[in-house]
């Protein structure tokens, strides 16, 4: 787990650490015109010439030509994979301590991309360079930073290609895969392919299905948490993307008393009985700590919800792909179908 949680917290290292999941409220993203999107010629192949993308700061990135030697944080490089992009290397949980792929991975093949850094605060900038970057792609939880982009190593970094950052938070889960996808088509992504248009139709799908759960059982109460080897931090939904979501949806949530953050609420393992709950989504990073490692702890077997079998993971970073976000609707809608009101 990186090292923000035993040294003054950030907003930005708390959010690595898998403490909070997420800053602000729903906001539009920015930057959705046609001007983004590659032009094609008559083939259906992206022209040659001038490139640009306005991302979600604002910022527009601008190159003589559509970049192919493309850098991007792991999740990110996930998404723009889904829609047929792939990057040369990747930064961010990428594998794991025994050399598998990371939940944050999705379907990329990880032995074919430069690993410039695999935890918190890691990005080897020699290794960058080498790579004749010719775009920078990331996430932005917290204005004007850079997901996993160190503040010490950002200047240099930076200097040496266009950067992108879409939203991770201050948006919705629709609106941050549109804008991925707007991404990847600028960089020649066809997003009429029948794999993009499936994956979108089940999406769609999903959302339809979790509406109807949510709408026939609002009796369930779903907490949102992530575990720590001291804490249990309990979030407030609205303030993520992807719970944000749900609660347009119509799902239910506990509502914790968030620190002067805003964003969560951290309880002691005495007091993790603190707020009655049916279902448990449980933060699946490699970061946090997981279920089965909690096994020992007695104030966790207590609560309902654990006593009967109602902890389901939760994706805290979403791959903003419809591909790889519709099984997380799906997942969720089927655990309050099936669940038992137990709180």
């Amino acid at each position: 787990m990186p090292n923000a949680l035993h040294s003054p917290l950030s907003r930005r290292g708390v959010l690595a650490a898998g403490g909070a999941v997420g800053l602000g409220v729903a906001l539009a993203a920015c930057g959705n015109s046609d001007d983004d999107k590659g032009e094609r010629d008559a083939a259906g192949d992206v022209k040659a010439g001038p490139w640009s993308f306005k991302d979600d700061r604002g910022e527009t990135a601008e190159a003589d030509s559509v970049p192919k030697n493309i850098v991007a944080f792991t999740g990110t490089a996930a998404a723009l994979h889904d829609y047929g992009i792939e990057v040369k290397g990747v930064f961010g949980p990428t594998t794991t301590k025994d050399g598998k792929p990371d939940i944050q991975a999705g379907d990329l093949d990880v032995t074919k991309v430069e690993i410039l850094g695999n935890v918190w605060g890691e990005f080897n900038v020699e290794k960058y360079a080498a790579l004749a970057p010719e775009l920078l792609v990331t996430a932005q939880w917290v204005e004007g930073e850079l997901w996993y982009v160190p503040e010490q190593s950002k200047d240099k970094i930076l200097k040496l290609a266009p950067s992108v950052a879409l939203l991770a938070a201050e948006t919705t889960v629709p609106k941050a895969i549109r804008r991925h996808a707007d991404l990847a088509e600028s960089l020649g992504a066809d997003l009429g392919a029948k794999k993009v248009t499936d994956a979108k139709a089940r999406f769609e799908k999903a959302a339809g299905r979790l509406r109807a759960a949510a709408k026939s059982r609002p009796e369930i109460r779903v907490l949102v948490g992530s575990a720590s080897q001291d804490l249990f931090y309990v979030s407030l939904a609205k303030m993520s993307a992807d719970t944000l979501y749900f609660q347009e949806l119509g799902v239910k949530f506990v509502e914790p008393k968030v620190n002067a953050q805003g964003f969560f609420e951290e309880l002691s393992w005495e007091n993790v009985d603190k707020y009655p709950a049916d279902i448990i989504m449980m933060d699946n990073r490699s970061s946090a700590l997981q279920p089965n490692a909690l096994a020992s702890r007695p104030t966790w077997g207590r609560l309902p919800a654990v006593e009967a079998g109602q902890v389901v993971p939760r994706v805290t970073e979403p791959i903003y792909s419809y591909d790889k976000c519709a099984p997380i609707l799906e997942d969720l809608a089927a655990a309050i179908e099936k669940a038992r009101k137990v709180a």
